[in-house]
């Protein structure tokens, strides 16, 4: 059984990192709670997902969702998609990933490398690469997706 009362807490306050990155790069006011409830979206997609599927494939598709969500939000409120999507992943950067990768690094520097060390290096260096890469093409998909160009390429 999943425990949806920890995920629902989960990501009520993954919201919080989502408005205070959104208030540091001067979101207007108005779109402040799109942005936290962005945030919460994305980070309680991605845990609800992760019952089932990779971090990888769950941070895609709750990436995605956002952007998709991003995109009828800047229609509807004329304001740039990037006001509402960027602040909105922030809760699933792979700190965590980076953290220990670094921290491997540090050992092996210290210790001389072993093979722990450069396993552990390499494992966690690309989980948040590939966490990244999956934030960053779920956020654009939508927008290749559903924009519409009137100008010819040539």
């Amino acid at each position: 059984m999943i425990p949806w009362l920890h995920i629902l807490s989960q990501a009520l306050w993954a919201s919080l990192p989502a408005i205070g990155f959104a208030m540091i790069f001067n979101v207007p006011r108005v779109a402040l709670p799109f942005c936290a409830f962005g945030g919460s979206f994305t980070y309680g997609t991605r845990e609800l997902l992760l019952n089932f599927y990779s971090i990888e494939l769950a941070t895609f598709i709750a990436a995605t969702s956002i952007g998709v969500i991003g995109v009828f939000w800047s229609r509807k409120y004329i304001m740039p998609r990037p006001v509402y999507t960027v602040a909105s992943i922030i809760p699933m950067i792979p700190g965590t990933y980076a953290y220990e990768m670094m921290i491997s690094l540090v050992a092996m520097n210290n210790n001389g490398v072993t093979d722990i060390y450069l396993h552990n290096f390499i494992e966690n260096g690309l989980h948040a690469i590939s966490i990244l890469f999956c934030i960053a093409f779920g956020l654009v998909l939508p927008s290749l997706y559903y924009t519409k160009t009137k100008q010819p390429i040539f």
